[in-house]
C-alpha cells in the first residue's frame, strides 16, 4: 500500500523524488543525530493524488494523525493544548528548491485559549502573543490568499501610533490589540472567523501546500529552470522552536561557504529575539553571522562544528537555517546551497584541493548555463559613472535597465524589449514574475540570503541588496537617496559584484572570462589587472575546462560562414568548423548575379558567365575560412535555401509592376521578366519545397559552382603548404539516389580539381527529414559522414515552420504546460531524439565507423549535449560564442554517464 507520511527518522537524503528536498534532508540531519526539532513529511504522491482528485485522500488524514499523535508523545505536549502547547510549522518541499511555493506558516497550534498557556509556560506573555499575531498573518495570508497588504498597514499604524521602529518594541498588551485587528481583518476578507481549532489549521496549511504546487509563481519557476509539472511537492511538519522567546534566541540562515564568491569562511546573517522568516524576509536588515559569537559563544561554537559537519558529508556548500531557543540550538534545514556562477566554479576546484571531491566530480558540479553567465560582459572599470549609492553584493553581474516596482511594470517592459531593473523595499515569492522578467533587482533590505539574493542568485540574476540608503516609494514610484530622486523609467545600473548602484548608463566590456576564453591563459590573468578573485576565477575555469577537454569524447566544432567567425571559434576552442552555410555568400550584392541565373535560360552564355562570376567569389570566400581552420575540418553546406528567398518580394514586386502600367503604360521588361520568375518559383509552404538537393538537381551549376569553388580554394592552399580538409554536405537529402546523383557530380569534379595533389575531401549528407533519419543504413552507403540539423528535423517531425510559430504559439504551449521547453531550444528527445538514435544505429549498420554529428543550435544546448552523447554522436557543432559551453558539457556528459 503507498505509504504517505514518514517521520524525519525513517527517510534519507537520497529520497528526494518522494520527500521533497526539505523532507530528505532534514530526515538525513536526524540519522546524523544533530540537534534537529521532531517532525513528519507528508509525501509528494500525496500531493499528486490530491491534484489528480481535487481533495485530500482519506488514507492521508489517518497517517498524519498517526504520526501527530507519536510525535505529540515523543515531546510530551498536544498540538494546541490550552496549557501546555505544542506548536508545528507546515512547510513546502518540492525535490527541487521552488521559490514561488507556498510561504512556511509556523506557530500553527495557537488560538485564544493556548496562546494563554504558551504566555505561562513561557513566562513571556509579549512573546505568546507575537507568536498569536504571526499566525494569523502568515495563515491569513498564505492559507486563506488574503493580500498581505492589510496586516502590514495593521502593523504599521500600530507601531507609529506607540512611537516605536520595531516589531520587538510593541508591548504584550499592543500585541493582543493586533490579533484582535487582524482577526478582524480574516473575518472582513473571507467571511469566516480565523479557525481556533489545531488540527484545522494544520489540516488547512497541508493542503494550501499541495494548491501552491499550481500558483502561476510556481508555475513560472518551473518553466524557467525546466522543473517538469508532474512532480508535486512534499510537506513538512515540524516542531516549533522559537528564535523570537527574548534575548537569548534568536533565529539564522548560514552557508559553509560564501554563496556569492565561494570563499571558504563564516557566512551567513542572524537576528536576535525573531523567528526565521524575519530574516528571509529581509524586512529587518540582519547581523553578520560573525557576530554571534558575541551573544552566544556556546550555540555560535556548536554551530561552526555542524556547518563543518554538513559540509564534509555532503562534499558540497551547504546551506543551513538554525534557531536558538533560550541558549538551545536547533537545526531546522540544510540543503545543497544555491550560489553564483563564479563561486561554482571556485567551490568545484576548492573542494578538489581539500580531496573532498575528486576531479571528475568537480567537473560535475559546474554547468554550462554557470560559464555562459560568466562570458556575460562586465562594467568598464575605466568609464565615468555616477555612483548612487553602496550596498550588498547579492549575486554578481552587470545589468542595466529602467527602474520598475512591480511585476506589471517588469513584464511589460520586457515585453517590449526595454531592458529593466526591480526595485523593491524587499521580494517575496509574489514577486517572482517580475524577478523573471528584469535583468536585476535592488532592494532596500535584506542581506545576502533574503529572498531577493537567494533566487537571484539561483536564476543567475544581478542582484544588489541591503541599500539602506535608498528610499522606495512604491506608492509615488520614486526612489530617493539624499536629495537624488529617480523615478520609473530612468535608467540605472547595479554591479552585483560590487554592489553599486549608478545613475544612468555604464558601458559595458568584455568579461575577464571572456578574454581568458579568446585569448588564453596568460591574458586572461592579465585582464584580472591583480584582483585575487579574479585570478582565482580564472584558474578554477581554466582547470574544468581542461578537464573536460581531456575526458570528453564528443568533439566540439563551430557552426561559421566567415573568416571572423571562423577565427572566433578557433579562439573559443572548436575543433573544425560543423556548419559552413553557403546561402550566406549569395547577399548582398551578390543577389545582381542570381538573379541573372533565374532570368537566363539553362546552358546560355548568360547564366554561364552568372555562375563563372559567383564561382569566383566563393572560391575566395572558401579560401579565407580554410585559411583560418587550417588542419581542421570545415564542413561546407551547399545551398540550402529555396531560390524565391534570393529574389524581390512577390508582392513588392507585382506592385511596381502595376504601378509602372498605370503611371506609364508600360513597365520595366526586366521587372516583368522577374516577376514572372517569381510567381514560378513562388511557394505556399517553402520550407517543404524546392529547397536543398532538390534545387541543386532542379537548377543544374548551382551546387557545381559551389563544389568546384571550395576544391579549387584548397588545392591554392595545398599548393601554399597549407592543410586544407574540406567536407561537403548535401543538405535535405530524403533518397539516396538524390545523394548518389550529387555525389557523383562531386567527384567527378574532385579528381579533375584535385589532379597530383593528396586532397581528401569527403562528402556526406545532413539528416534533416523522418526518411533520411529511418533509412540512414541505404544513405550511410553513397556517405562519408551525416550531421543531424536538428532544427529542421524538429520542423519536419512536428510539422512546425520555426519562423511562424515560435513567436505565435510555442509560448502558448509552454504557459499552458503542454511543452515544458522549446523543441527548437532543447531537443525533444522522446521524438526527435529517437530519430537521431534511429539513425545512428542505421548508419553504424552499414559502416561502422562512419562519422556523425550534429549542427543545429541543439548543438550548444546543455541538455541536448548529454543526450548526443550518450546516443553516440562524434561531434557537435554550434555558434562560435556557445563552444565553450560545449566544451564543458560535453566533459561532463562523460563524468556523469
Amino acid at each position: 500500500m503507498v505509504k504517505y507520511v514518514y517521520d524525519f527518522s525513517e527517510g534519507d537524503k537520497d529520497m528526494r523524488d518522494l520527500l521533497g528536498g526539505k523532507g530528505a534532508n532534514l530526515a538525513e540531519m536526524t540519522k546524523l543525530d544533530l540537534p534537529v526539532p521532531p517532525g513528519f513529511t507528508i509525501t509528494t504522491d500525496a500531493c499528486r493524488a490530491y491534484l489528480e482528485k481535487g481533495s485530500v485522500p482519506e488514507k492521508l488524514s489517518v497517517e498524519v494523525t498517526k504520526h501527530l499523535r507519536g510525535m505529540e508523545d515523543l515531546i510530551g505536549r498536544r498540538l494546541g493544548d490550552s496549557e501546555d502547547p505544542l506548536l508545528v510549522s507546515v512547510r513546502s518541499g518540492a525535490k527541487f528548491s521552488m521559490p514561488g511555493m507556498m510561504e512556511t506558516v509556523l506557530n500553527i497550534g495557537l488560538n485564544d485559549e493556548s496562546v494563554l498557556g504558551l504566555a505561562k509556560v513561557a513566562d513571556d506573555e509579549r512573546f505568546a502573543w507575537d507568536s498569536y499575531r504571526r499566525l494569523i498573518q502568515m495563515f491569513g495570508k498564505t492559507v486563506m490568499d488574503i493580500e498581505g497588504d492589510g496586516f502590514e498597514e495593521a502593523l504599521s499604524a500600530i507601531k507609529e501610533e506607540r512611537g516605536v521602529r520595531f516589531d520587538y518594541e510593541l508591548t504584550a498588551d499592543d500585541l493582543k490589540e493586533l490579533v484582535s485587528t487582524f482577526k478582524k481583518i480574516v473575518k472582513e476578507e473571507t467571511g469566516r472567523e480565523f479557525p481556533q481549532d489545531p488540527r484545522e489549521q494544520m489540516d488547512q496549511g497541508i493542503e494550501a501546500v499541495f494548491r501552491s504546487w499550481n500558483t502561476e509563481r510556481a508555475k513560472i519557476y518551473r518553466r524557467r529552470e525546466r522543473i517538469p509539472h508532474t512532480l508535486g511537492t512534499a510537506v513538512n511538519v515540524q516542531t516549533m522552536v522559537f528564535g523570537n522567546m527574548g534575548e537569548t534566541s534568536g533565529t539564522g540562515v548560514c552557508f559553509t561557504r560564501d554563496p556569492s564568491t565561494g570563499h571558504s569562511g563564516v557566512y551567513g546573517d542572524y537576528l536576535m529575539n525573531a523567528q526565521g522568516e524575519d530574516v528571509v524576509a529581509g524586512i529587518r536588515n540582519t547581523e553578520a553571522l560573525a557576530t554571534l559569537g558575541e551573544h552566544d559563544e556556546k550555540s555560535y561554537k556548536e554551530l561552526l562544528g555542524i556547518m563543518r559537519r554538513l559540509e564534509t558529508h555532503y562534499k558540497d556548500m551547504c546551506d543551513i537555517e538554525f534557531t536558538i531557543e533560550r541558549g538551545k540550538l536547533w537545526m531546522l534545514q540544510t540543503r545543497v546551497g544555491k550560489r553564483t556562477a563564479a563561486a561554482a566554479f571556485r567551490i568545484a576546484t576548492q573542494l578538489n584541493d581539500e580531496r573532498l571531491i575528486t576531479q571528475d566530480e568537480a567537473l560535475g558540479r559546474v554547468s554550462g548555463a554557470q560559464l555562459t553567465q560568466l562570458m556575460f560582459p562586465q562594467f568598464d572599470d575605466e568609464a565615468e559613472k555616477v555612483l548612487l549609492t553602496r550596498a550588498m553584493a547579492a549575486s554578481p553581474g552587470a545589468a542595466v535597465g529602467e527602474i520598475v516596482f512591480n511585476n506589471e511594470e517588469a513584464e511589460e517592459a520586457a515585453a517590449a524589449g526595454r531592458p529593466c531593473i526591480l526595485v523593491r523595499r524587499e521580494t517575496n515569492p509574489e514577486d517572482l514574475p517580475g524577478m523573471v522578467a528584469a535583468e536585476g533587482v535592488l532592494t532596500s533590505r535584506g542581506g545576502k540570503t533574503s529572498h531577493a539574493a537567494v533566487v537571484a542568485r539561483g536564476m543567475g540574476k544581478t542582484c544588489v541588496t541591503g541599500a539602506e540608503a535608498l528610499t522606495v516609494d512604491v506608492n509615488t514610484h520614486t526612489i530617493k537617496v539624499g536629495d537624488k530622486v529617480l523615478k520609473a523609467g530612468d535608467t540605472i545600473a547595479i554591479d552585483g559584484t560590487t554592489g553599486e548602484v549608478f545613475v544612468g548608463d555604464v558601458p559595458v566590456v568584455d568579461s575577464v572570462v571572456t578574454t581568458y576564453l579568446t585569448r588564453g591563459l596568460e591574458e586572461g590573468l592579465a585582464a584580472a589587472k591583480g584582483d585575487k578573485d579574479m585570478i582565482e576565477l580564472v584558474h578554477s575555469v581554466d582547470r574544468l575546462l581542461t578537464h573536460a577537454d581531456k575526458v570528453r569524447r564528443l568533439d566540439v566544432r563551430a557552426n561559421a560562414d566567415t573568416p571572423e567567425d571562423a577565427a572566433r571559434a578557433l579562439g573559443f576552442g572548436a575543433q573544425g568548423i560543423g556548419l559552413c552555410r553557403t546561402e550566406h555568400m549569395f547577399l548582398g550584392s551578390r543577389r545582381a548575379l542570381i538573379e541573372r541565373v533565374i532570368l537566363s535560360e539553362e546552358g546560355t552564355s548568360d547564366r554561364q558567365e552568372a555562375f563563372d562570376a559567383l564561382e569566383a567569389l566563393q572560391k575566395d570566400d572558401f579560401k579565407k575560412i580554410l585559411k583560418e581552420m587550417d588542419g581542421k575540418p570545415m564542413t561546407v553546406r551547399l545551398i540550402d535555401p529555396p531560390l524565391h528567398e534570393f529574389l524581390p518580394d512577390l508582392t513588392d514586386l507585382e506592385v511596381k509592376v502595376a504601378v509602372a502600367k498605370a503611371t506609364d503604360g508600360k513597365a520595366d521588361e526586366k521587372d516583368e521578366r522577374m516577376l514572372e520568375a517569381v510567381r514560378r518559383m513562388h511557394e505556399s509552404n517553402p520550407m517543404l519545397g524546392l529547397r536543398g538537393v532538390r534545387l541543386g538537381i532542379y537548377l543544374p551549376g548551382l551546387f557545381t559552382l559551389q563544389i568546384r569553388a571550395l576544391v579549387d580554394a584548397a588545392v591554392e592552399l595545398k599548393k601554399e603548404g597549407a592543410d586544407p580538409h574540406p567536407e561537403i554536405m548535401v543538405p535535405l537529402v530524403g533518397s539516396v539516389s538524390e545523394l548518389a546523383h550529387i555525389r557523383s557530380e562531386a567527384e567527378q569534379i574532385v579528381a579533375e580539381k584535385t589532379n597530383g595533389y593528396d586532397l581528401d575531401v569527403q562528402i556526406g549528407a545532413m539528416i534533416e527529414l523522418p526518411r533520411a533519419a529511418i533509412t540512414a543504413e541505404t544513405l550511410a552507403e553513397e556517405a562519408d559522414f551525416f550531421s543531424f540539423g536538428t532544427n529542421d528535423l524538429t520542423q519536419t517531425v512536428w510539422g512546425f515552420s520555426r519562423d511562424d510559430v515560435e513567436g505565435v504559439f510555442i509560448p502558448k504551449y509552454i504557459e499552458e504546460q503542454i511543452f515544458g521547453v522549446s523543441p527548437f531550444e532543447t531537443i525533444d528527445q522522446h521524438g526527435v531524439g529517437r530519430l537521431v538514435q534511429e539513425g545512428v544505429e542505421r548508419a553504424r549498420s552499414t559502416k561502422p565507423d562512419i562519422k556523425l554529428g550534429v549542427c543545429g543550435e541543439h548543438g550548444g544546448d546543455p541538455d541536448s549535449i548529454r543526450f548526443f552523447h550518450q546516443v553516440g554522436l562524434d561531434y557537435v557543432s554550434c555558434s562560435p560564442f556557445r563552444v565553450p559551453v560545449a566544451r564543458l558539457e560535453a566533459g561532463r556528459s562523460a563524468v556523469l554517464d
